[in-house]
């Protein structure tokens, strides 16, 4: 079953490309929308749903043929009565993937293909060693990218575009250059190469009718992304939403971390000391709950000693969130990643310390009677990450180009 993906953000669109690529992707656009609700359909009662010249629609259509957006499925000989020749049959191609989303993590590089449609048609998973290096996380999602085609028999040969999310911040242009060189030796459709924990965020926004979120991702490290008046925000650098490497305001725990509670905590991989992600992340959070993995502190999570832990990160998560949402004033925070997905008591104390931490009679805020943003935990999956980069993907097209780009980042061919 095919899942339809959220629109990424409701922003204003800009006239980017020329009001002849925003006209012509918009029939496009109409065109598929139509095929998505009818079916099988002739030009003629295409045309006729969607007001569009014969002239048009022929253009239209033999383009979104051209592409493999849309195939001849058959004609209408049987029904057709009189002489004349029988009218083809349109209809969106099940298998042809149009847009490729790909989360090159840690330790798993995701895929997600959708299809003309905007329609997720397939979604794979590729583990890795966690110390893997960039170059070989490249082979891997090629290879995986490869085998999506060959095994589950997605064309992939009419993309439109293909995202990727890399982990961030150390090093941000250099992966990202390495990363968009490799794929664009693989591929002739567009690339964009952002950061992953953005790519999530921008998933994530798509789920709400909120124009002003904020998200964090715990996972093997802790990031986020913003999205402000509808749209991604990005940041001069490419850096905007790294809360992981906001200090967290409390001591942390874990190796590296001092004995004295007055230690300003563990050592970061960014250089700094005490970040929110020393004490947020999976592995910290692991030993210090004292246990191997997620499935066991999930089963765990309710005894008093690894309770502790799990609301100390939670207040950790809190007050990085509080501070963040005092200067954005969100409608809507989220909190999500693997370690929610394990603990999903730490999202209820960070709710709590974000309230504390609210100036009353500052605005009614969406979702909270009260004066504060609302926070929830995550709706999507592990594949946020590449959902969120075929999202981006979709701002990229002639009528819906709203992906901002930081100033001296290499994206790849535009649309």
């Amino acid at each position: 079953m095919t899942e339809k993906l959220a629109a990424a953000y409701r922003g204003d669109v800009p006239v980017t490309g020329g009001v002849h690529a925003l006209v012509r992707r918009a029939h496009e656009e109409r065109v598929l929308a139509i095929l998505r609700e009818h079916g099988t359909l002739s030009r003629a009662q295409i045309a006729a749903r969607s007001g569009l010249s014969r002239t048009t629609l022929s253009e239209i259509t033999g383009e979104l043929l051209g592409r493999g957006a849309i195939v001849v499925a058959t004609t209408d000989a049987r029904h057709r009565a009189g002489s004349g020749r029988p009218a083809e049959l349109l209809a969106l191609d099940p298998r042809s993937g149009q847009f490729l989303g790909l989360d090159l993590g840690h330790t798993r590089v995701r895929a997600v293909v959708a299809d003309a449609a905007h329609e997720i048609i397939a979604s794979v998973v590729a583990v890795h060693p966690a110390r893997t290096s960039l170059a070989a996380r490249i082979r891997v999602a090629l290879s995986l990218v490869d085998c999506l085609g060959r095994e589950q028999g997605i064309g992939l040969s009419a993309l439109q575009g293909v995202g990727v999310g890399v982990t961030g911040p150390y090093p941000v242009d250099e992966s990202r250059a390495a990363v968009l060189a490799a794929f664009q030796e693989h591929f002739t459709a567009p690339i964009l190469v952002d950061n992953n924990t953005r790519f999530a965020a921008l998933a994530e926004a798509g789920m709400t009718d909120a124009r002003d979120v904020l998200y964090l991702r715990l996972a093997d490290g802790v990031g986020g992304g913003l999205v402000v008046g509808g749209r991604l925000v990005a940041g001069a650098r490419g850096g905007a939403g790294e809360f992981g490497h906001v200090r967290a305001g409390i001591p942390s725990f874990g190796p590296g971390a001092g004995a004295d509670a007055g230690d300003v905590g563990a050592d970061c991989r960014c250089g700094k000391r005490g970040c929110l992600e020393t004490v947020a992340a999976v592995g910290p959070a692991l030993v210090a709950a004292g246990v191997t993995d997620l499935a066991e502190l999930a089963a765990r999570r309710h005894e008093p000693e690894v309770a502790a832990v799990m609301a100390r990160i939670g207040v950790a998560v809190g007050q990085v969130a509080a501070a963040a949402a005092l200067i954005l004033d969100p409608e809507l925070i989220v909190i999500g990643g693997p370690l929610i997905r394990a603990v999903p008591e730490i999202v209820d104390r960070a709710a709590e310390v974000i309230a504390g931490e609210r100036i009353f009679g500052s605005g009614s805020g969406s979702g909270s009677g009260s004066g504060g943003p609302e926070v929830r935990a995550a709706r999507l999956g592990d594949d946020d990450g590449a959902r969120g980069a075929v999202a981006a993907l979709f701002r990229q097209s002639p009528l819906l180009a709203d992906y901002s780009v930081p100033h001296g980042m290499t994206t790849g061919r535009s649309y």
